[in-house]
Parts: structure tokens; C-alpha cells; sequence
């Protein structure tokens, strides 16, 4: 098992110009503006401030890149979130779009809120990346907030939306650290494939 010690802070990225280059593989965190982003990072490095946690959604407006020791992570701007201009959310979609085209991501973590059916945004997203080829696992956030039956049935819905089996969606907690070893199994598995190619994937079934 992966075992992720000291992870911490590098740099963060306002522009394609300031992405990092790395031998390490870059894996990347998304999704949409209050899906518990930062609190996820957090519970991966078993630290609690590495990534700053705020309660107003849309907080994260740059690549923040962080050294997980094999790998480096790379956490995106949230998107969707309403309360912002257009010139602001059209800035965050061309570094979003800058950050996939040549930022060398090997595998993405797509987080979706358990609690509810994935959005227009959401499903744009998982689009995009099974078109692009990249492999990518779909990581469902807060699922503290549900009994078991009420996350079995969740999950079914948001696997229905997005065209997927109900195994290949993990159901986490930051609170509790469930499923953060499968997330762990996860991204060793894409940094041992990173090793071993470097050429582009497909999603990953668990």
C-alpha cells in the first residue's frame, strides 16, 4: 500500500507558464466548488491544514501543486460555481483547459457530492476525460453524511448518470477516512503505470 508521509506544498500555478515540470507523475484533483476538495487532499496526506479549507465555495482559483512524495498532486480550480463573473469563470476554464492540454497529468481523481446526482458540469467533465483518454477514477465526497443504505443508493444513481458499474465509484469521508485506502490502491496503481509508459490510458475500473 502507498503510504504517504510529510506530503507539502510546492507552488501554485496562475497560468500555463508557471505549471511545473516533474519526473514524478502528476496526479490530478477536481471537481465542482464545495465538493470538500481541500478537505479530501487533507485526509489523502493524513494532515490537517496542507490544503487550506474555507467555507466559501470557489476559493480555489489556481493549480495548487503539492509533493506527495511518489507522485506530485495537483489540485484544480473548482468549477460551477455561480457567485463569480463570467470574465472569472472563463479565466478558470482556460487554465482548466491549459492544465489538461499540457500539464502532464497521468491520472485524474474525479469528486462528485455523494449527496447529490452529479451536474451538467460534473458529467462534462468525466466526458472530457474519457474522450481524452485519460484514466481517471470517480472519488464520491462526504459520504459520512449518508447511512450505508442511503450511499448504496446514492451511488447507484450518480453510477447511472454517469454511465458507469457502481464499482467504479469510490465513496469517501475526510471525517471518517473511508475509502481512502482504495483511493491510495488507486493512484499507486497509476503510478506504477506512469513508470511504466508514457503514453495515454483509459478510465480505470476498480
Amino acid at each position: 500500500m502507498l503510504k504517504i508521509k510529510n506530503a507539502k506544498f510546492i507552488t501554485s500555478a496562475a497560468s500555463s507558464s508557471q505549471f511545473i515540470a516533474s519526473e514524478k507523475p502528476v496526479i490530478a484533483v477536481c471537481g465542482k466548488s464545495n465538493v470538500g476538495k481541500s478537505s479530501f487532499i487533507n485526509a489523502l496526506a493524513g494532515q490537517k491544514k496542507l490544503a487550506r479549507v474555507s467555507q466559501e465555495p470557489g476559493r480555489t482559483r489556481l493549480v495548487n501543486y503539492f509533493d506527495f512524495g511518489e507522485f506530485i498532486l495537483a489540485d484544480l480550480p473548482g468549477y460551477g460555481y455561480a457567485r463569480v463573473s463570467k470574465a472569472e469563470k472563463a479565466k478558470w476554464a482556460k487554465l482548466l483547459d491549459d492544465f489538461f492540454r499540457i500539464g502532464g497529468a497521468r491520472h485524474v481523481i474525479a469528486l462528485c457530492d455523494i449527496r447529490h446526482a452529479p451536474t451538467d458540469d460534473d458529467l462534462l467533465m468525466v466526458s472530457f476525460l474519457y474522450k481524452s483518454l485519460i484514466p481517471f477514477n470517480i472519488v464520491a465526497t462526504k459520504a459520512d453524511k449518508l447511512s450505508r443504505g442511503q450511499q448504496e443508493k446514492s451511488l447507484s444513481l450518480i453510477s447511472s448518470a454517469y454511465g458507469c458499474g457502481r464499482a467504479d465509484i469510490i465513496p469517501t469521508s475526510s471525517h471518517t477516512g473511508q475509502g481512502m485506502e482504495l483511493v491510495l490502491s488507486a493512484i499507486e496503481r497509476a503510478v506504477v503505470a506512469a513508470s511504466q509508459t508514457n503514453g495515454g490510458g483509459q478510465a480505470e475500473e476498480l
